[in-house]
């Protein structure tokens, strides 16, 4: 019975992905019904899979989203039926992007990147900045997975050395360098959502927040020598010796055939994405999905591991889909709140009421106001991606003064200083599996410092430009 609720559940979840596209080239009323129908299917369903403490944030957007349609008179029916579709396109994304990550397992290509660094990444700087970059390079296939991969890999160096202070190196590198991922990453849900709602320019927006991440990585390598000093131990010495014994001299700095099909494999696809948009014009977020799923496909095909295929599907159906439950029910949610927030008009009420807050009180704006609602709502357990996808949704049908690009920076900011700082969202627990320290200490306390010296510096950047420009 259980096995049938599984495929049941997977045939569901692929025919509302499906039939999204499906509607990008024909309109027809009865397939836009069969589509809302099948995402309250999707639903019901991923409710069945959650536990009752998982389930009350869907179920509290769910009824607030009710509340919302009920007391405004808004019509509640349309509400529903536009709310189960309003997430289509980032379901899709949260679906078929991690299916990237069996790339990965078919190769040591992070074994071998780190090789060809050997004789560049042998001081705890270098390090430290090199682990930052190859996890966020990471991201754009393994998303949250580029956090255990990467711990792994530096367990492999360091794995004999314990203590907080190591923990401390490791694990900063590694939070600090997923969280500024959510800055211009574009296989990032959450990063490609807003750029799209709030019709930003994608090549602005990344090469922005890449540059913002960049300086913010700079930040965290002079915050790590100062933690480094605080903890009194001299990870350039023991780097050394064990970059030495873990790579060897034979393989340090060699370009391996491994190193070329990565990067090859990454240009590839993101190339491809960046060309259908720019070129053709495509939404991003409707083309990520079949880009990605077609060079996957392609290299299993080409590299002739159909045994290896055959397993990771197999896993898709029957696996897989269950631990995405929670993200698609909240997604599915928070389309539901979008969508009455928009129809009673109350998203429009709110957001001016903070540029009344602006007016009143000058040294104040949106762009610095913006980034405390992830802030504030990541230590009630919501994290980026469904905070991003309803403070998105709002603004994108309200008139701002305002770069969109701006905007999209504001509040991405805010997701890195969440995923950075608060004990109840995904990154920080993730850690916490891998290296044993408490939740609070891997991320507030670790961190604290250098989220508020990034904000700053975020903040600095978005005034100054806005006031110049």
């Amino acid at each position: 019975m259980k096995k049938i609720s599984i495929i049941t559940y997977a045939a569901i979840i692929n025919s509302y992905i499906v039939l999204f596209y499906i509607t990008q080239f024909i309109e027809s009323h009865s397939i836009l019904l069969l589509l809302s129908s099948l995402g309250l299917l999707s639903l019901v369903f991923s409710f069945l899979y959650l536990t009752t403490e998982k389930r009350m944030l869907p179920f509290f957007l769910v009824s607030f989203a009710l509340f919302i349609l009920i007391m405004s008179d808004a019509p509640i029916t349309e509400g529903l039926f536009e709310g189960f579709r309003q997430m289509t396109s980032l379901i899709a994304i949260l679906l078929i992007v991690p299916i990237i990550s069996w790339i990965l397992k078919e190769e040591p290509y992070i074994e071998k990147i780190m090789s060809l660094a050997g004789n560049v990444l042998n001081t705890s700087r270098r390090f430290y900045f090199g682990i930052m970059m190859i996890t966020q390079i990471l991201s754009f296939f393994l998303l949250f997975g580029s956090i255990q991969t990467v711990y792994h890999f530096i367990q492999g160096i360091l794995g004999n050395r314990k203590g907080e202070g190591w923990e401390n190196f490791k694990g900063t590198a590694l939070l600090r360098a997923f969280s500024l991922c959510t800055l211009w990453v574009i296989s990032i849900p959450s990063f490609v959502f807003i750029v799209n709602f709030l019709d930003a320019s994608l090549w602005m927006s990344m090469l922005q927040g890449a540059l913002i991440s960049f300086g913010a990585v700079l930040l965290a390598v002079a915050f790590s020598y100062f933690e480094e000093k605080h903890y009194k131990i001299n990870i350039t010495l023991a780097l050394q010796e064990e970059i030495q014994k873990a790579i060897g001299t034979q393989e340090k700095g060699r370009m391996s055939r491994e190193v070329v099909e990565f990067f090859s494999l990454f240009v590839l696809i993101f190339g491809t994405i960046f060309f259908l948009h720019g070129v053709y014009e495509f939404e991003i977020l409707i083309i990520i999905p079949p880009v990605i799923l077609s060079y996957t496909l392609l290299y299993f095909l080409i590299k002739q591991r159909i045994p290896s295929l055959q397993k990771n599907v197999k896993f898709y159906f029957t696996g897989y889909l269950q631990g995405k439950a929670q993200q698609f029910s909240i997604l599915l949610s928070v389309g539901l709140v979008i969508v009455a927030l928009n129809l009673s008009g109350w998203g429009r009420i709110l957001i001016d009421g903070i540029l009344v807050l602006e007016e009143t009180i000058p040294v104040i704006n949106l762009l610095s106001l913006l980034p405390f609602v992830p802030m504030i709502l990541s230590f009630f357990g919501i994290g980026p991606l469904p905070v991003l996808v309803l403070v998105g949704g709002v603004l994108q049908n309200v008139e701002l003064p305002y770069p969109p690009e701006l905007l999209v920076l504001s509040i991405t900011s805010g997701s890195v200083v969440s995923a950075l700082i608060s004990p109840f969202i995904l990154p920080a627990i993730v850690l916490s599996s891998e290296n044993g320290l408490s939740i609070f200490k891997n991320g507030f306390q670790f961190n604290i410092l250098y989220a508020i010296a990034f904000y700053l510096f975020v903040q600095t950047y978005l005034q100054l430009f806005w006031f110049f420009v």
